[in-house]
């Protein structure tokens, strides 16, 4: 299924495309939206983050402070300036619809204040689906990743979706899972009645 670059996906398509495992990306920063259900699926288990011993010291000096919800279209924008992209304005214009709708969250750090870093995904049931981070200060991205999966484990969530794995991911204690074992996963999650805020 392709959405036009000129067109925005509604709330609905949006949620129900992740209720079945799918979720969109775009051509570049102006082309087509596409439809992606991968054969093998990332997902960071929250019992089993990976921080470092240096990550831990950064989180505990308090470089950074961690807020939520404060600068979602400020954390998209950033995460869409990167040479190769698929965060399009469409993209961006149907997701601040979902977070309008308080479906989709920001995770932000900052440093004196100044937004540092940060991620976004979507909220449904006991499921977070990581979308995309930013980094513009060493570690802001993983104490951002950190703020999400501790905000996460307290509000009763099950999965954290990341699409793909990284390099940086792994490190962190990403792994890939086949889409039968997500699919398990995410029928289970969505019977869970969470709150992210």
């Amino acid at each position: 299924m392709i959405t036009h670059a000129s067109e925005v996906i509604s709330p609905f398509d949006l949620l129900n495309a992740y209720c079945n495992g799918y979720f969109p990306m775009a051509d570049g920063k102006e082309g087509d939206v596409s439809w992606y259900d991968p054969e093998n699926r990332g997902i960071l288990p929250l019992d089993g983050m990976i921080i470092s011993r240096s990550l831990r010291r950064t989180i505990a000096r308090k470089k950074f402070s961690v807020t939520m919800d404060t600068a979602f279209e400020e954390v998209m924008r950033h995460c869409a300036e990167r040479e190769n992209t698929w965060i399009s304005e469409t993209i961006v214009r149907s997701y601040m619809a979902l977070f309008e709708l308080g479906y989709a969250h920001s995770v932000e750090t900052r440093i004196d204040g100044a937004l540092a870093g940060g991620l976004y995904g979507v909220a449904i049931g006991g499921a977070f689906f990581g979308e995309s981070m930013f980094s513009a200060a060493t570690d802001a991205s993983k104490v951002a990743l950190a703020g999400l999966v501790e905000r996460l484990k307290e509000r009763g969530y099950v999965l954290l979706d990341t699409q793909y794995i990284t390099p940086h991911l792994t490190t962190m204690g990403g792994v890939e899972i086949s889409r039968v074992a997500y699919l398990e996963r995410l029928r289970a999650a969505l019977t869970k009645k969470c709150t992210f805020v």
